[in-house]
């Protein structure tokens, strides 16, 4: 049987949660994904209907907590199912593409996302924001719109940092005047009967009265809630949109003394133990 990696991935939460997991773990969702492409495959051939997609509760994904070596909302850096790697060293003055080279990569998945905004014809702060949208979660995924916006707001536009903060909690609504419609990668990740916590309704209600409600939006309808295998995808066609828009110290992130630069040492030293 021929495997939909792309659609795989999705079934289990993305590539991030692919690997977190252990061998066993990876064996057994395989194996059952590989069992409902069966089932869908024989029921199509025999001419009826497939059962419908079947999605986890929330009380269902809270049982299986203390079942894993790990917490989802830890940063990927940070976390591992059986192990983690030693880390290259940064450079002295690291700068933001030396961090997407050693420690955001393969950073896949906002790349494509960067990808798509620039071919959708998005404004250049919005091509950076999807560029840099995730890329925090490598430190911490719980609250990642707001953590992401932080890490970055000393050295990008207002609007961009906007967008990144806010993404996090509209991607929670669908707006399909504005082409974006609630993923199913969600009801995997959340649980099908999942209901946002207050402070993401409470922002949601505010962003629906903000003039700039649609900066944070244009970053969902651009993110990408699956991965294609496939794309080729770098970081170069966007070196000169993180030139124009992204104030790189001098010092280098992490020395420069801003009130966000102990963030940027702790994805450069992760093993650090104080």
């Amino acid at each position: 049987m021929e495997i939909d990696r792309r659609a795989f991935f999705a079934s289990v939460g993305g590539a991030a949660a692919v690997s977190l997991m252990d061998s066993e773990a990876k064996a057994d969702a395989l194996e059952d994904f590989m069992t409902a492409q069966l089932d869908d495959s024989v029921a199509r051939n025999q001419g009826t209907a497939a059962p419908a997609k079947k999605f986890p509760t929330v009380a269902e994904l809270d049982a299986q907590i203390e079942t894993r070596t790990y917490r989802r909302g830890a940063g990927s850096l940070f976390a591992g199912a059986n192990h983690v790697k030693k880390v290259v060293p940064m450079p002295a003055n690291p700068t933001l593409l030396d961090f997407f080279t050693l420690r955001f990569a393969p950073a896949n998945h906002v790349l494509q996302s960067a990808t798509l905004a620039k071919k959708n014809g998005m404004s250049e702060e919005i091509i950076l924001a999807c560029l840099l949208h995730d890329t925090v979660q490598c430190l911490m995924k719980t609250d990642h719109g707001w953590w992401g916006a932080q890490i970055y707001e000393p050295y990008v536009p207002k609007n961009t940092a906007f967008a990144i903060r806010h993404h996090q909690t509209l991607r929670f609504y669908e707006d399909k005047a504005n082409g974006y419609e609630y993923p199913d990668l969600y009801r995997t990740m959340f649980g099908v009967d999942y209901v946002p916590p207050p402070h993401i309704e409470a922002n949601y209600k505010r962003l629906l009265k903000d003039k700039r409600y649609i900066l944070p939006r244009q970053v969902t309808v651009n993110d990408l809630y699956a991965f294609d295998p496939n794309a080729k995808v770098s970081i170069e066609p966007f070196i000169d949109i993180v030139g124009r828009h992204f104030k790189q110290p001098k010092e280098g992130l992490g020395n420069d003394n801003s009130p966000v630069a102990h963030m940027w040492r702790s994805i450069a030293r992760p093993d650090s133990p104080l």
